[in-house]
């Protein structure tokens, strides 16, 4: 199980991109994530008839360290850690280290 996963908000902690926040769109390997709107960088493209792809300056965005990046707790609006935690019917959650807040989903 993962700390972070798809589609949770993070916020960047380290780096060119520190203080923005975004929704995590997939993870890349095991220790890298995407970040909507985070590690843009301009891609120049060549156009290619073959796949119907204009040319021109391309905006994407690349994979950030899953160090660089800490989950956002809504309830005490701040970055926060995570913990794991096995309910009484076995289900094993997600917590907010600061307040013990079980993530949902």
């Amino acid at each position: 199980m993962r700390k972070i996963r798809k589609g949770d908000n993070v916020v960047v902690i380290a780096g060119r991109d520190k203080g923005k926040r975004g929704d995590v769109t997939r993870t890349v390997g095991e220790d890298k994530l995407v970040v909507a709107g985070v590690n843009q960088v301009k891609r120049h493209t060549k156009p290619n008839p073959m796949r119907n792809q204009p040319g021109g300056i391309v905006a994407k965005e690349l994979p950030i360290h899953l160090s660089n990046v800490a989950i956002w707790n809504p309830v005490t609006q701040k970055p926060d850690r995570i913990g794991f935690r096995t309910l009484q019917d076995g289900r094993k959650v997600r917590f907010f280290k600061s307040n013990g807040e079980v993530l949902g989903g």
